[in-house]
């Protein structure tokens, strides 16, 4: 398989080592240095796009994929207001996409636990959530993709709370939840659910030790979608 790489900083080198460990080849890089070779002919020789970058360029990162109708997996959190455009974009012109705010699959176990337990703390309503999570210094966006797909799950499932704010002052009536974020040096990515009373407290926490995780996903998602059309995410490509 043939992979075009968008975006060349930590997780672009990573993916590579990933890919080339497993058989595949890097057909292009894409990043700030040549953006004159993003276009459709300089993709050409590609099977399938790996993106990630930053959440300002995911759009149009994907949207010119699409031009050269090749298939893109993308990684890029703190864009999610345009996701719907992307996906809409992708079946009305038979393109293929897969996104995930993140391929590690520790973490998608870690969707499940959070789901099952929001599930079962509706049962009790002494107990208060909040969620923490802790990323790189150069991490663009906070609360981070995760976190934000972790409380999305979580108000989706949990009668009592339909809000999540990122400074607890905005919490007014108890509907809210507080995610904190800190950013420190190179932290991987660390992120921590605690559901807790006057009697005790619940936690339960993902600590990632490399991008090495993260990488792997990418990769395992684009050898998924390199055949196919439509949206899809790690739901798909585990099964569930």
């Amino acid at each position: 398989m043939k992979i075009a790489l968008i975006g060349y900083g930590r997780m672009g080198h990573e993916i590579e080592n990933i890919a080339l460990k497993r058989g595949h080849k890097i057909s292009k890089i894409i990043d700030e240095h040549n953006q004159n070779e993003f276009t459709p002919h300089g993709l050409m020789d590609s099977d399938v796009a790996i993106e990630f970058t930053v959440p300002t360029s995911a759009y149009s990162n994907i949207m010119k994929c699409f031009k050269a109708n090749l298939p893109v997996v993308s990684g890029t959190t703190g864009w999610l207001s345009d996701l719907y455009r992307i996906e809409k974009e992708c079946l009305n012109n038979n393109q293929t996409f897969f996104y995930a705010p993140n391929y590690s699959i520790g973490v998608n176990v870690f969707f499940n636990l959070n789901k099952y337990l929001a599930k079962w703390m509706n049962k009790f309503h002494d107990y208060n959530v909040m969620m923490e999570e802790i990323h790189h210094i150069h991490k663009k966006d906070a609360p981070s993709g995760t976190a934000v797909a972790l409380a999305d799950d979580l108000i989706e499932i949990h009668d009592k709370k339909n809000k999540w704010v990122a400074d607890s002052s905005e919490i007014i009536n108890g509907d809210e939840f507080l995610i904190i974020s800190h950013r420190e040096d190179q932290v991987p990515g660390t992120h921590k659910i605690q559901w807790e009373s006057e009697e005790d407290s619940i936690e339960i926490i993902h600590t990632a030790k490399n991008r090495k995780g993260f990488a792997l996903g990418a990769v395992l998602a684009a050898e998924f979608i390199v055949d196919k059309k439509g949206v899809y995410n790690m739901g798909d490509l585990l099964g569930k």
